[in-house]
């Protein structure tokens, strides 16, 4: 294939975001300590423009910072503008059609990064080793009222692979400053960060790593999504574009580091020592004062940066910021492709980006019934026994919302009336007891954190095997109960009519998500990722 054109840099991207207004620039002084976190969690509430932040209490003129790099936008028709840029998509693409891009690309070769020399690499411009390391030089914020501390790594790729070498992984999990030269870092064991480390524990040895901050901007959509252990995210982004990311050795570390990457932090985690971690705002929306705990401690080795460095910075909390996006769609992704691997008659998937990665959608053809030949308990069994069981995938999804693809599933709106109007309250529901869990789900009990499992539920929305075919409920909206001739009609006259133009549908842009309708499904249709 061609390789797709896409933004090799957080600059590059960031030049991208400013040519369709997605970009504040803040000249104005703010401090590092707690303004940046909110006037950061302000845009994401008005989804505004992603603040550049320039000029920071304390800091060396220079340093920067960006947030909300994954947030969505209030333009009309540019919804998720800022995800599909960094994906190498049209700034108008919606939601659904990026899913399925990402799907699509499951199924082609991965292809390897090329290797470049260190003089070819800006991250390599300043070098700090030894004692020459000074986290502290770095504009990182303390992002919430109440986090147990500065978070440096809250949308960077954590970077390490096992001991023999076959397989490096690339993920994204908070990091907090402890000093000078140490992070605190949440590892959760169940997750592949975690499975990498107990390999060298078992020989040992601290983990070697490498946190790579302000990288390629599609690095932490695949760092967000959940492939099968063994798998390279850098190889598959490299299927995914068409050509090889340019990586460069790290110094003090046998790693790869993203050779544009603004800011990349090398040491060891070790074996031994902790240090209090949390608690922190967090995806689900809340911060959670009593999650804080003894983590393992990342002796940092090296620090290299390039000049006038960007940090990017997540601030998680309430939907929807990067935790959702960057976990949402990765992880709709996967689970089409799952699906259609498991030989269901799925149109598309969805992680419901209000829902703070709670509900996932997965969208059934219309004639489901007909093609499988199964009830819809026996569907939804049938479903939640896939996702469930896939590994690394399951561990984030704990709700599964089970509908036909005839409406918008990216549209809130439409799935709360979807659901409210089709689940049954009695039989509404399947239940999977025991199953993999991440611990950050406000909801769950001490047990569940501890085990690291809990129950999931698939919630039966449901229709088509409950009437005959001619009969089925059919939708009583401007979509679907008007000829298209009549619909074209009112259209055409609208402004004639006297209203102002209607503005596209969110996510709009011809995307498959914005006609609302099964017809729109014709293109084949995480904080996280592993946070």
């Amino acid at each position: 294939m061609e390789p797709l054109k896409h933004p090799k840099s957080l600059r590059e991207f960031i030049d991208d975001l400013a040519a369709i207004g997605e970009v504040q620039p803040i000249e104005k002084e703010v401090d590092w300590n707690l303004e940046i976190g909110a006037v950061a969690r302000r845009t994401y509430e008005l989804r505004a423009p992603a603040p550049l932040f320039t000029t920071i209490t304390g800091i060396e003129k220079g340093f920067r910072v960006l947030s909300a790099p994954g947030g969505l936008s209030a333009q009309p028709g540019l919804t998720y503008s800022r995800i599909a840029l960094a994906l190498g998509l049209p700034a108008g693409t919606g939601g659904a059609d990026i899913v399925t891009a990402l799907a699509d690309a499951r199924q082609r070769e991965p292809v390897p990064p090329r290797v470049v020399d260190a003089s070819e690499a800006p991250c390599k411009e300043n070098i700090m080793k030894g004692d020459e390391v000074d986290l502290l030089k770095f504009p990182t914020p303390l992002i919430h009222d109440g986090d147990g501390g500065r978070y440096i790594q809250s949308y960077g790729m954590n970077i390490a692979k096992t001991p023999d070498g076959s397989w490096t992984n690339w993920s994204v999990n908070r990091m907090m400053l402890v000093d000078r030269n140490r992070l605190a870092c949440l590892i959760p064991p169940p997750q592949h960060l975690g499975i990498i480390r107990a390999l060298w524990e078992k020989r040992g040895e601290d983990l070697p790593i490498a946190v790579a901050l302000g990288v390629e901007p599609a690095l932490p959509y695949v760092g967000g999504m959940p492939l099968p252990e063994g798998d390279d995210e850098a190889h598959f982004l490299g299927g995914y574009f068409g050509e090889g990311l340019e990586l460069v050795p790290a110094e003090t570390v046998d790693l790869l580091v993203p050779a544009t990457a603004e800011i990349v932090i090398e040491g060891r985690v070790s074996l031994t020592d902790v240090a209090d971690e949390g608690p922190m705002g967090e995806y689900p929306g809340y911060l959670d004062r009593g999650s804080h705990s003894p983590k393992p401690v990342l002796h940092v080795t090296a620090v290299t940066y390039r000049d006038d460095a960007i940090l990017p910075v997540a601030v998680a909390g309430a939907p929807v910021e990067e935790d959702h996006t960057g976990w949402g769609l990765p992880h709709a992704a996967e689970m089409t492709y799952v699906l259609r691997e498991g030989r269901l008659p799925v149109s598309a998937c969805w992680g419901v980006l209000e829902s703070a990665a709670h509900w996932w959608v997965v969208a059934l053809r219309p004639d489901w019934h007909e093609v499988s030949g199964l009830t819809s308990q026996q569907m939804a069994r049938r479903v939640g026994e896939v996702v469930f069981g896939a590994g690394k995938l399951a561990f984030g999804v704990p709700k599964l919302v089970l509908v036909e693809h005839d409406f918008d599933i990216a549209d809130p709106a439409q799935l709360i009336w979807a659901f409210a109007s089709r689940a049954h309250p009695e039989h509404g529901e399947e239940h999977f007891e025991n199953q993999p869990q991440n611990i950050i789900p406000v909801y769950l009990d001490e047990h569940e954190r501890l085990s690291y499992h809990a129950t999931k539920v698939v919630y039966n929305c449901l229709l088509a095997d409950r009437f005959p075919a001619d009969q089925r409920p059919v939708a009583s909206d401007f979509a679907h109960n008007w000829p298209a001739e009549v619909r074209q009609r009112v259209l055409a006259n609208w402004q004639e009519y006297g209203f102002r133009p209607a503005a596209p549908a969110a996510g709009s842009a011809g995307s498959a998500d914005s006609a609302g309708c099964a017809g729109s499904a014709g293109s084949g249709d995480n904080s996280g990722g592993e946070r």
